[in-house]
């Protein structure tokens, strides 16, 4: 039997997104498939047809999509409830919240980020979820710099390292390749 061929496609505005999907792809492409990956802000998509599944992955920043993303989902939302969808989003701020224990604010944004957006659009995902983030002190506005400042006392009590000189890297990769190997036994 043939693999589907897999559209992974995202919106990222500090690039965690972009480097949390092409992980995923690989994972993918190592079970067999045939795997393409679109940075919906460098690359449009002309149409979906020839892919069996669709990645829709998206950066969160205060509460909201990246506006790359919102749009692929709108301009194919009748030809994605026809396909089987996954949707994931990365936040920087879930570590946080698992740290603190505040898995009720956990589950406020999965429904709202994940399950309210495939609702509207009408779709029925196999697989949906939250991935960690980056903090990016480097690219991010001087006013959110400064909210933010208060945070990084909290990123070491989580344990969150700085990776690289004002950048702070919540993804767990073995949490995000266990998914992405789980996701290519349900397709």
């Amino acid at each position: 039997m043939e693999k589907a061929k897999i559209l992974i496609a995202y919106g990222t505005r500090y690039g965690a997104t972009a480097s949390t999907s092409e992980e995923i792809a690989k994972v993918l492409k190592s079970e067999g498939f045939e795997v393409k990956v679109v940075n919906l802000k460098k690359e449009k998509v002309k149409n979906i047809t020839n892919f069996g599944l669709v990645i829709i992955g998206s950066g969160m920043k205060m509460e909201m999509w990246t506006s790359e993303a919102k749009a692929f989902l709108k301009k194919f939302s009748d030809d994605l409830k026809k396909k089987k969808v996954v949707i994931f989003v990365s936040s920087g701020g879930r570590a946080l919240m698992e740290h603190k224990g505040e898995h009720d604010e956990i589950e406020r944004i999965t429904k709202k980020y994940l399950e309210d957006k495939a609702s509207k659009y009408g779709l029925n995902p196999i697989s949906m979820t939250m991935f960690g983030g980056v903090w990016d002190y480097n690219q991010i506005s001087k006013i959110f710099r400064k909210f933010l400042e208060a945070e990084k006392e909290n990123f070491i009590a989580a344990g969150i390292k700085e990776t690289e000189p004002g950048v702070y890297d919540t993804r767990n990769w073995d949490e995000i390749r266990k998914w992405a190997k789980e996701l290519a036994n349900k397709i």
